[in-house]
Formats: C-alpha cells, sequence, structure tokens
C-alpha cells in the first residue's frame, strides 16, 4: 500500500512540474524523492538541480506558495539546490525572464494531480533559530536593542571569523579596482572614513557600535587620535579590548559594553558605520539628536548605513515586504532601513548640515559576494560552530542580499555632516582633493 501510494505521488508531482516546464524554460531540473528529474523547460541543465526531499515538501509548497515556506523548507534541509552556489544558481535563474499568469495553467486539473501530494504529511520546516519576540521593532515600548544584537551576533567571533577579513570589517568594502581583494577593501575602506572624517592627532574620536574594534584601531595608529568606541555585543567587546592590549593601544583605544544613549562627553568626530539600520526609523530623532549634543561646534559626523528605494508614498515605503520580514525574523531582527532623503531630513531637523553624500551600492554587492564565497568555503567548520540549519539561513541570506544591492533594491550611503551652531564658514578643504590623494 505504501509503495503504491508513494508512485502515485511520484506520477503526480511529475505531471505537475511537466505541466510547469511547457509554460516555463529554466536551466533546472527537479530531483525528486525517489531520484527521478524533472527537467523545468527546454533549457535544463542537468547540473542545476532543486532535490525535493519527500512528497511532503512538495505538498507545503503547492499550500503555501510563498518565500516564506521556501525559505524554511531550505534551512531545514527539506529544498536543496546543487550544481553551484547561491548567487550563481540565483542569476542562472534570471537569465531568462519567466512571465507565469494563473490563467496559463490549468488550475483544476492542477488541483486534481496535487491531491496525493497534499495529503502526504507536512515536513516539520519550521526553523529552531528564529528570534522569539517581536522581530519589526516597531513598538517602542517593546524595543530591546540588546536583545536584538544578542540575537545577531550570538553565532561567535570565530562564526564571523570565516567571512569575513582579517580585521573583522562587518560593513561595505571599498574597492579602488573590481580585482582587489576583501582584506584590501576592507583596509581601503578604513582609510576612506578617516579621511574623510579628516581626523588630526589628538581629536577625540567616537566610534558608535564599533564592532569588533578594527576601525578605532587603525584611526589610533594611523591618525593619532584618542579613539573611544562602545557596542552591545559582549562578544565583540572581548575581541576589541584584547586585539587593543595585543596592538599597544591601552593608552589610545577605550571601549565599553554601553548603549549610545548612555553616553556623554564631547568629541570632535563621530563614526556611527553599519549603525543606524538597527535603530529603527521612529528613534531616528533621538539618534541624530544624541550624536549631535556629543559633537562639538563643527565636529564632523561619518553615517554609513544601508537603505532601499523611497516609494511613491509612505504607506508603500512602510510596508514590509516577505523578504524583509525573513529576515528580521532570522538574522536581523529590530533593523529597518530608511530611504536617503528620509535620513538627510533626518540630519538637518537635528542640527547637522549635510556636505558629501556617496553612493557605495555597487561596493557592498562585491563585498558581499566575497563573503558568500568565503562562508560556502568554510561550510563544514561554519555547520560545527551554529549548526547546518544556521548556516543555511546565512548563506542564503548574503546570496539574496549581493542581488539586492547589485540590482538596486538595496544602497548604502556614507554621509558626511557636521554640527553647524554658530554662524560662519565650516572650515573644510573648498574641494575633495585631499580625500583621494
Amino acid at each position: 500500500m505504501t509503495g503504491a501510494r508513494d508512485s502515485r505521488r511520484i506520477a503526480a508531482a511529475t505531471a505537475i512540474l511537466s505541466h510547469l516546464a511547457g509554460k516555463i524554460d529554466t536551466p533546472f531540473s527537479v530531483q525528486l524523492w525517489d531520484g527521478s528529474l524533472v527537467p523545468l523547460g527546454p533549457s535544463a541543465d542537468g547540473r542545476y538541480r532543486i532535490v525535493i526531499d519527500d512528497p511532503g515538501t512538495l505538498g507545503a509548497l503547492l499550500r503555501r506558495p510563498s518565500m516564506e515556506t521556501l525559505a524554511r523548507l531550505y534551512a531545514t534541509g527539506r529544498i536543496d539546490f546543487r550544481g553551484a552556489d547561491l548567487i550563481t544558481l540565483i542569476e542562472a535563474a534570471r537569465a531568462k525572464k519567466v512571465r507565469l499568469k494563473l490563467r496559463d495553467l490549468r488550475a483544476f486539473w492542477l488541483l486534481r494531480r496535487a491531491l496525493p501530494l497534499l495529503t502526504a504529511p507536512a515536513p516539520a520546516a519550521r526553523p529552531d533559530h528564529s528570534f522569539a519576540g517581536d522581530e519589526t521593532g516597531r513598538d517602542l515600548s517593546r524595543r530591546d536593542e540588546k536583545a536584538f544584537i544578542q540575537f545577531h551576533y550570538d553565532a561567535g567571533n570565530d562564526f564571523y571569523a570565516l567571512f569575513l577579513d582579517p580585521e573583522m570589517q562587518y560593513s561595505c568594502g571599498y574597492f579602488t579596482a573590481w580585482e582587489n581583494d576583501i582584506a584590501q577593501a576592507q583596509a581601503d575602506k578604513l582609510d576612506m572614513i578617516c579621511r574623510k572624517l579628516r581626523l588630526q592627532p589628538g581629536e577625540r574620536f567616537l566610534d558608535i557600535g564599533c564592532g569588533w574594534g578594527g576601525l578605532l584601531c587603525h584611526a589610533a595608529q594611523n591618525y593619532g587620535v584618542q579613539a573611544h568606541g562602545v557596542t552591545l555585543s559582549q562578544a565583540q567587546a572581548d575581541f576589541a579590548r584584547a586585539k587593543v592590549a595585543r596592538l599597544g593601544l591601552a593608552d589610545r583605544v577605550t571601549i565599553e559594553l554601553k548603549p549610545y544613549e548612555a553616553l556623554e562627553g564631547e568629541y570632535d568626530k563621530i563614526a556611527s558605520i553599519g549603525m543606524y539600520e538597527h535603530v529603527g526609523i521612529a528613534n531616528y530623532p533621538a539618534y541624530f539628536g544624541k550624536l549631535n549634543g556629543l559633537l562639538r561646534d563643527r565636529g564632523l559626523l561619518l553615517n554609513h548605513g544601508i537603505t532601499r528605494r523611497a516609494k511613491a508614498s509612505a504607506r508603500r515605503f512602510r510596508k514590509i515586504r516577505p523578504e524583509n520580514r525573513l529576515i528580521r525574523k532570522y538574522i536581523f531582527p529590530g533593523s529597518e532601513l530608511d530611504h536617503i532623503g528620509h535620513t538627510l531630513e533626518s540630519m538637518e531637523a537635528r542640527g547637522f548640515e549635510v556636505h558629501d553624500v556617496e553612493g557605495w551600492r555597487e561596493h557592498y554587492a562585491m563585498t558581499l559576494r566575497h563573503w558568500h564565497k568565503r562562508l560556502g568555503e568554510n561550510e563544514e567548520a561554519a555547520v560545527a560552530l551554529v549548526g547546518r540549519e544556521k548556516y543555511r539561513m546565512w548563506i542564503a541570506y548574503l546570496a539574496g542580499v549581493a542581488i539586492g544591492f547589485q540590482d538596486g533594491s538595496l544602497r548604502i550611503y556614507q554621509v558626511v555632516a557636521s554640527k553647524h551652531r554658530a554662524k560662519g564658514g565650516q572650515g573644510l578643504p573648498p574641494t575633495r582633493a585631499d580625500l583621494y590623494r
């Protein structure tokens, strides 16, 4: 009986996929749980395979054909993609535009054929690794910044070291040539930040969300500043403090495990690198107001962060797309991306004068390709550290975001602004020539 039932399910899956293949043309073949291959169109390449673990997996996709269903099934190993890395497979899938409309399919016939699959036991496809609270972070009364940060960084320093550069820079690199490796791109990024801030010996420099301390140490070693950094990640703070001690910079670099809201004092220059994405748009007035209050008059701020495209209305912009909800639930809880126009408005409203806005979108696409490749090359070590489910979530995340930056749905900008309290000039050079010496 079991054999006959499985045969009916194989026949149903083959018929449905063959019907779909007649309407589309992709480079993929589907490998069913019995090992049989069904090409998805005349251009199907046997190397590129979508592997279906069992009939319940296909049934789950038919019942709820959504991105979240696909992501969960992939993370839990019920679906796999073989033949190349995920970025290559995504690009291969998009090589030909597929415009499939429901009216092109025989709906009643599909429903009848799908019955053996719809009645198959549903797979246990709910990943264990997800944020337990409100991943959107839009309810400010319940927003827990420390919980958000700790969830993201609980993978541990050893995991991030598998794909980051030697300086552990977890933000967009700066490619002065596209063929540069990730280590060179990140070193060039650190120096460009210091040049844009025009750091001078003896200045008080603050790094908000200092990560593993790379920028702090670079600025102290190469520009002679007194550098201070804050983070909410204990693992990052421990790593950064050990690095400061190892480099003999304890007299010039200090690091605190502290929220930015609790900072006091006055600084000449402030860097916020990959930080404001985690603040929440509703918190921008308080965030930029706090940074302005920490700067001396005419002091400089460099805000480096990811944005997305503006929409025709604020309502449309605030709508959380399925892919964004997935990232918040499984990777970055509490994160929220602004559009650059509103960011600049928020900065000006809190007393900043904006001097320079530079887009680094293609630089981040390249950075993410390097990270994706490096993590994939270290799959065995990554799985040993965080488990297969979390590794698969991360490798898919890096691939998807790399494509987002490549296409332009995601952007990233470096904004240089100054605190302009008193009347008069800013005192900056008349051109940007000194930045590209």
